[in-house]
């Protein structure tokens, strides 16, 4: 059986503690591969090259910087059918999806290649008499990424991407239930010219997690995943003094105002609420329609569009979606959809229950839907993060308004309407982090940042774009004065001013 081993100083690194976690195919329920699991000794190890490697790759000018990221990319170009296949083998979602999780954090990387114009820092020439102020934006040293198994490609890109262009070294944990890809990832962007040791990725559990947060050598930390892990992650890491965003779970919420286009709404919700089984912290779950009239109406046209729904193994190109990642994965799934039914949620749709023939073992779940759902049930409070839409209905406008707004996650939301006004109010007053108006997964271009608020995220800096410069860096502001041939200028005991 394959082992996936540690990446390290540049090449493959055979974990020693005898403990590991098995993979999964999901298509088939079988374990595929064991992943190693690493001790504290192979984090130190991996450190210890990061530590070796960044101060050259520091002193390394960002043009040549940029140029490794420039070959990183058009590697991922070149290999991008394979990455996508070892990922759908390995986390479930159909390959056209897999190939749009590369893509997204190609784009990061492809913002990342203009890392020399990001880094430029501001100057004034005569701040005061004889003195010139400027700044600089500098790495941090040894930084560190946790990332979840949703996104094994994408997310992993979106950290190390903007950290290791802006000159530091990075330390990557990937999920153990996807750990292929990343370490991939890793020796493309030595084949690109990455110095050996800027670039490791140590796989583990929560023990490699915990030993992250407190290494003394490591600045920084991002991390992705639920919100009570990353409330955890976020005071255990800014205790031992390193800069700390975690991103945790979402609850995101699709308005459906009267005039909106029900045709568009319904596509959109297919991709934004099933697509990748639900699995998407910017997955579409919950649907408020405005008034009785919008929901019967939209109820109507959710149903045939989601009996059309295709699920299927993973490499089936006329799938919508595949499998979940795990048993565990699917058997939390069902646990909440019986929860729904238990409080009274009207369950229109049930995906319980479903095999695909030939592959009766694996995680597969069908599509869900539930009406009636109100904002007291667990079921609504709690992601789900599967295949399951949830209609609340929504008497007014700003009924509607307030479900996001009040709800413990704010990472994203959307409007549906053809009502400018409308659309404007409501991007102003919504208590939550990134909007759509009539677009449905709303994650911001790569030279924008991507960031919830609320117990969707933890620290006061998002990911990438210019948030992820800002991260990954720490700014020295230099005052100089030049000596000029004259008289000794007198004592001063007060605080310098430039009058």
């Amino acid at each position: 059986m394959r082992n996936i081993s540690h990446f390290i100083g540049g090449q493959s690194v055979a974990g020693s503690s005898g403990r590991f976690g098995d993979v999964f195919d999901p298509n088939t329920g079988e374990v595929q591969a064991r992943v190693q699991l690493g001790t504290i000794d192979e984090l130190d190890r991996a450190v210890a090259n990061a530590v070796a490697a960044q101060k050259g790759w520091a002193a390394t000018n960002p043009q040549r910087r940029a140029r490794v990221m420039f070959e990183f990319k058009r590697l991922l170009e070149v290999h991008m059918d394979e990455l996508a296949h070892l990922l759908s083998s390995e986390h479930g979602k159909v390959i056209a999806d897999s190939k749009g999780d590369i893509q997204r954090g190609l784009e990061v990387i492809e913002f990342a290649c203009g890392i020399p114009h990001l880094l430029k820092g501001e100057y004034t020439q005569g701040a005061g008499p004889g003195i010139d102020v400027y700044s600089a934006r500098q790495p941090l040293g040894v930084v560190a990424g946790v990332t979840p198994f949703n996104f094994p490609a994408m997310i992993p890109m979106w950290m190390f991407g903007p950290a290791i262009a802006c000159g530091n070294a990075f330390i990557l944990k990937p999920s153990e239930r996807d750990p292929s890809v990343p370490v991939r990832l890793a020796e493309l962007m030595i084949e690109a010219g990455l110095p050996e040791g800027v670039l490791n990725v140590v796989q583990g559990d929560k023990d490699i997690v915990e030993a992250i947060l407190t290494h003394p050598l490591i600045k920084a930390v991002s991390f992705v995943g639920s919100s009570d892990i990353a409330q955890s992650v976020y005071a255990l890491g800014a205790a031992n003094g390193k800069r700390v965003q975690a991103m945790g779970g979402a609850k995101n919420h699709g308005i459906v105002m009267p005039d909106a286009d029900l045709d568009q709404t319904v596509a959109d919700l297919m991709g934004a609420a099933y697509g990748s089984a639900g699995e998407r912290c910017m997955a579409l779950p919950v649907v408020v329609p405005v008034g009785d009239d919008t929901a019967e109406r939209l109820r109507a046209k959710l149903l045939p569009a989601i009996e059309a729904l295709r699920v299927g193994v993973s490499t089936d190109a006329e799938a919508h979606y595949g499998p979940v990642v795990s048993a565990a994965h699917k058997q939390r799934i069902e646990s909440y959809i019986q929860m729904g039914v238990n409080e009274g949620a009207e369950l229109v749709v049930d995906g319980r229950g479903f095999s695909l023939q030939g592959h009766e073992n694996g995680f597969f779940l069908a599509p869900t839907l539930f009406d009636h759902v109100t904002p007291n049930m667990a079921s609504y409070r709690e992601e789900i993060f599967g295949p399951v839409l949830q209609i609340v209905r929504a008497a007014t406008f700003e009924e509607a308004l307030a479900l996001p707004s009040k709800h413990q996650y704010g990472n994203g939301v959307c409007i549906f309407t053809r009502d400018g006004d409308a659309a404007r109010e409501f991007a102003d007053q919504v208590e939550v982090g990134m909007v759509g108006i009539n677009v449905p997964i709303p994650v911001p271009v790569a030279y924008h940042s991507f960031g919830g608020w609320k117990r969707s995220g933890f620290g006061d800096l998002n990911q990438y774009g210019l948030d992820g410069v800002r991260f990954y860096t720490r700014t020295k502001t230099v005052t100089q004065r030049w000596p000029r041939k004259g008289p000794v200028a007198d004592q001063s005991f007060v605080i310098p001013t430039m009058r």
